[in-house]
């Protein structure tokens, strides 16, 4: 008699034309077949896989090597015992990341991804604003109850002979991506600021409209800020502020460079001078501030250049399309020390 275990792999055998001659099979299998693993249909990345190629003694083990290698294309994996239904799951891909004001490079930015899964999400206007943001996440608290936050409107800096910053910028290549909040560059390493006996390192910049940083109550057109870090982990950004005026080659390589898609990172093919993205003029405010956007962290050394840079209207217009509004509304400079160089 055959058993429902023989019936069921002979079925299979016989639809993929695997069946050995009747002479070849015995009329009862000598031993227990081994127990299989159970594999879900939609497993993910799921293979069946046999290994040995061998010839075993035994007919009905033959009939289960052919079969699984002719499930498998003929592969088979290492390992494996005789008859053996394998599964191998790929590991998903690691999530895409792109920089926030204050992240690397990559730093995590999927606002659709979030939106889906029910996650909190921070926003400019409307429900998720700058007045919502410590109530979206507990990690948000420092939004409204810290006690040196940023952006603020710097008046009455202390004049002093401030030590130099030392740009060690260079001609670098870079990625543009649309996070949802911004437009952010990312950049190769190599580039840095000295200030305070400390060397930062740049890991991105991006901008702002219209500025968040005011200068005796005066707002600008727009405003980019190049985040840096040091090997502590401590923070430092360069605050350049946009007029209109003449036109500005390093802003075009960007606009140039745009994502089609918002969280796609577009690689340029060539590279940026980034110290021709500084003013003539290198004299600068500095203040220690936080975060503009959540967390909110505190912490932060500004250097905020006291010359501005330009852009034309239509320059201007690219960005205001994308974002007409995305900067944090002032906050109290809390009695804060603000120099500035002479």
């Amino acid at each position: 008699m055959t058993t429902p275990f023989r019936t069921r792999w002979l079925s299979a055998a016989a639809a993929l034309g695997l069946l050995l001659p009747a002479a070849a099979l015995p009329a009862e299998h000598a031993a227990p077949a081994k127990a299989e693993k159970s594999v879900p249909a939609d497993a993910p990345g799921s293979k069946l896989a046999a290994v040995s190629p061998s010839v075993p003694a035994d007919p009905m083990d033959h009939l289960r090597q052919r079969l699984a290698e002719k499930l498998n294309n003929g592969k088979a994996p290492e390992g494996a015992a005789l008859g053996e239904v394998r599964v191998s799951v790929k590991p998903a891909p690691a999530a895409v990341t792109a920089g926030g004001h204050g992240g690397g490079p990559k730093k995590a930015a999927k606002n659709e991804a979030a939106h889906a899964a029910g996650a909190a999400h921070w926003d400019y206007a409307g429900a998720g604003g700058p007045q919502a943001w410590s109530s979206l996440k507990p990690e948000f608290a420092a939004c409204s109850n810290g006690q040196r936050q940023s952006p603020i409107d710097i008046r009455g800096g202390l004049a002093v002979d401030l030590e130099p910053v030392r740009f060690e910028y260079q001609a670098s290549r870079f990625a543009v991506v649309d996070n949802g909040h911004t437009v952010q560059v990312n950049l190769a390493q190599g580039n840095a600021i000295e200030v305070g006996g400390k060397r930062y390192e740049l890991l991105q910049f991006h901008f702002h409209r219209p500025s968040e940083e005011r200068i005796d109550g005066r707002q600008f057109e727009m405003s980019l800020h190049l985040v840096h870090k040091n090997s502590e982990g401590q923070l430092a950004v360069v605050g350049l502020l946009f007029d209109k005026g003449q036109a500005n080659a390093v802003m075009q390589q960007v606009w140039n460079n745009l994502p089609l898609e918002k969280n796609e990172e577009n690689q340029a093919a060539g590279a940026m001078e980034l110290a021709e993205l500084l003013p003539k003029d290198r004299r600068y405010f500095t203040y220690m501030g936080s975060l503009t956007t959540p967390p909110c962290s505190e912490g932060v050394k500004w250097i905020v250049m006291r010359q501005p840079v330009t852009l034309t209207k239509d320059q201007i217009d690219i960005f205001a399309r994308m974002y007409p509004m995305n900067a944090r509304p002032i906050q109290s400079a809390s009695g804060r020390r603000i120099m500035q160089s002479n």
